[in-house]
């Protein structure tokens, strides 16, 4: 199984780094995990619709350049579907016995993803309906990942 992680914006704080660091060796019994970052725009202040939606289109051309037409595309998005982690698991799960390999997840910046991006996805996931960092969101799929493949190999760490 590979898994992609295109995402927007580079890591700067230790701790997050420190956190990906460790899921990266967790993960690397269960998958081929592959972190693409892409440039973020930056955001200026009071910008108006027309600007972050600029912003937006110029991250999402980074973004498009790596999609591959023969992965399962996964964009988080605060409209996507939410899971719990056994839901989340299962849905991954059942995707590998129908034939998915690879995984492509994207995560946009801090305006989100373009509906560019978006028409790509074969699904939509959602973390919360609440706002996180970008830069915090990887860690967190990363964590969600690793539990999933402890919940499919009915391995402790779950509970």
């Amino acid at each position: 199984m590979k898994i992609t992680v295109i995402a927007v914006g580079k890591i700067k704080e230790k701790f997050y780094k420190d956190a990906l660091s460790e899921y990266e060796k967790r993960l690397g019994r269960y998958c081929k995990l592959e972190i693409i970052q892409v440039e973020d725009e930056k955001t200026p202040d009071k910008a108006g619709e027309a600007a972050r939606q600029l912003i937006r289109k110029r991250e999402a051309d980074r973004i498009l350049k790596y999609i591959r037409e023969d992965a399962c595309v996964i964009t988080l998005e605060i409209r996507g579907q939410e899971y719990d982690s056994e839901g989340f698991a299962d849905m991954l799960a059942k995707l590998a016995t129908q034939g998915v390999s690879h995984f492509q997840f994207i995560i946009g910046g801090s305006l989100g993803l373009h509906d560019e991006v978006c028409k790509k996805a074969d699904h939509r996931v959602s973390f919360s309906k609440m706002t996180f960092p970008h830069q915090l969101m990887r860690v967190i799929l990363l964590e969600q990942l690793y539990r999933s493949y402890r919940i499919i190999n009915k391995e402790p760490y779950h509970k």
